[in-house]
């Protein structure tokens, strides 16, 4: 799962989308939206590639958990606005040994609430898109290569035909032609 690209920033509510760069600036889309508008250095982003949640063993990067949560919530998470207690049976589901002490239950809540965004802006079915792309991509090349193979090769109508003549490159002058 991909999610490079896409940006939390403290302070606003829901996710972006990075759309370009400037000299001081990055300009970036809404997913909830899609107003766009730039996100300057003093403000504190964080891409989602970067965010993991923590657990009793080590660190769980947040496209892993994406991933398991794909697996049980195919069509739509719980809500972020459900109770908390729901939440946390929610994720002990897929996270069973989540460190309960550091993650606090606003994270909770931002987990279930980015899935669901995610989920509804259709960044997860792009996904799915483009591995079977790839798939149908490796599957359709050796068909292109047995087709190469059985082309016909140059007969004797192709030494018939007229040979490419060469041309002579033509010099060209270097240096100053002023005082000449």
């Amino acid at each position: 799962m991909q999610l490079s690209g896409i940006i939390a920033i403290s302070g606003r509510p829901g996710l972006f989308k990075v759309i370009a760069q400037s000299k001081n600036s990055v300009i970036v889309e809404s997913m909830i939206d899609k107003k766009r508008f730039p996100a300057y250095a003093t403000e504190r982003i964080s891409t989602l590639d970067d965010i993991s949640v923590f657990t009793y063993d080590e660190d769980v990067k947040l496209t892993d958990i994406f991933a398991k949560m794909l697996e049980l919530y195919p069509t739509e998470a719980p809500s972020h606005k459900a109770d908390i207690k729901e939440l946390e049976a929610a994720l002990a589901q897929f996270l069973p040994n989540w460190d309960q002490d550091r993650v606090y239950p606003s994270d909770v809540r931002k987990l279930f609430q980015w899935f669901n965004l995610l989920m509804n802006a259709g960044a997860f079915a792009v996904v799915a898109t483009e591995e079977e792309s790839t798939a149908t991509k490796e599957v359709k090349a050796p068909k292109a290569e047995a087709a190469k193979k059985k082309a016909p090769s140059a007969g004797p109508s192709a030494k018939a035909a007229k040979p490419a003549t060469s041309r002579k490159p033509t010099p060209v002058k270097t240096g100053s032609s002023r005082g000449k």
